[in-house]
């Protein structure tokens, strides 16, 4: 029975779900605080103290999809289930979702999967760690391991939309500051190709065009038809923002997409922010979950987007 199991059944899992899901004969998902998820079937996870329906389900699963993230102690994954992992008998290919934050600082320079990673922040640097650990887990268990380093992600309910109308959008003047971003939809492709195929190996998940994250915050405003907030010195935003919203703006690179597209197929649906910022704006920028009829709980402030 090919059974996917989400550890970790965050906003990219969920929107991967309700688009690809239907390809699994058995859907499971796992949080800490689970709550009903349509036809997934939620379980409680303990990293101290994993529970057997928990190890029952990875040892049930062809597929997993790892989108919970690290802390400085590693990754609460593989500390709690490599074992269980490592012998399970039915898998066959996991996807482990990561950051571009671990290339760090390139100067502006493109970069492709080969380049040198050199997290300028904690949370990059334990990207890495889990990434190489996932790797390792995969090559002692015989199957492969997609390594897929997001850009910034945005969709429904997690865009610089929310963000004007909450007062949490900034312009901040760093001329030459760039990066990319990424729609959950192409992101929920890319997963899907990735199972598809069984790749192994790292891709980066990024759009075709890294900008200032100022030309989002215009292009969004202008749609809205409301003006934009005012920009901001580097010295003004470090008295305003939060350290996680500053720490996007210590590295700077521009990321390549051509193995995603070579190796995986895939075909963006958003090739840049403008395409995904009108789509949304059409279509509905508001939090919604995508396994429910209801609407879902906004992004919190200072959420990664």
């Amino acid at each position: 029975m090919a059974t996917l199991l989400c550890l970790g059944l965050g906003y990219c899992a969920r929107f991967y779900v309700a688009a690809f899901g239907s390809r699994f004969e058995r859907v499971i998902g796992t949080s800490r605080t689970p709550k009903p998820a349509g036809a997934v079937e939620m379980l409680a996870f303990d990293a101290a103290s994993p529970s057997d329906e928990v190890r029952a389900a990875v040892a049930a699963a062809t597929h997993l999809l790892i989108s919970a993230g690290p802390s400085d102690a590693g990754d609460p994954i593989i500390g709690a289930l490599a074992g269980d992992i490592a012998s399970s008998s039915n898998l066959q290919s996991i996807v482990y979702l990561s950051s571009l934050g671990v290339y760090g600082d390139h100067n502006g320079a493109w970069v492709g999967e080969a380049a040198a990673t050199i997290p300028v922040h904690a949370r990059g640097g334990a990207r890495l760690r889990a990434e190489q650990a996932w790797q390792a887990l995969g090559r002692t268990r015989g199957v492969p391991v997609a390594i897929l380093r997001l850009a910034g992600i945005y969709g429904p309910g997690q865009n610089v939309f929310t963000r004007l109308l909450t007062g949490r959008a900034h312009r901040v003047a760093k001329p030459g500051h760039v990066f990319n971003r990424i729609h959950v939809f192409d992101i929920a492709q890319a997963i899907d190709a990735a199972f598809a195929r069984k790749a192994d190996g790292i891709f980066n998940v990024a759009d075709d065009e890294p900008a200032p994250y100022s030309d989002q915050v215009l292009l969004a405003a202008k749609l809205l038809g409301i003006d934009p907030p005012k920009e901001l010195s580097m010295e003004e935003a470090r008295e305003i923002l939060t350290p996680m919203a500053l720490s996007f703006y210590t590295g700077c690179v521009r990321v390549q997409n051509d193995k995603l597209k070579s190796a995986l197929g895939v075909r963006l649906r958003y090739p840049t922010y403008r395409e995904g910022l009108r789509a949304l704006f059409e279509g509905g920028y508001q939090a919604r979950d995508p396994l429910q009829s209801r609407p879902a709980q906004s992004a919190r402030p200072g959420d990664p987007v």
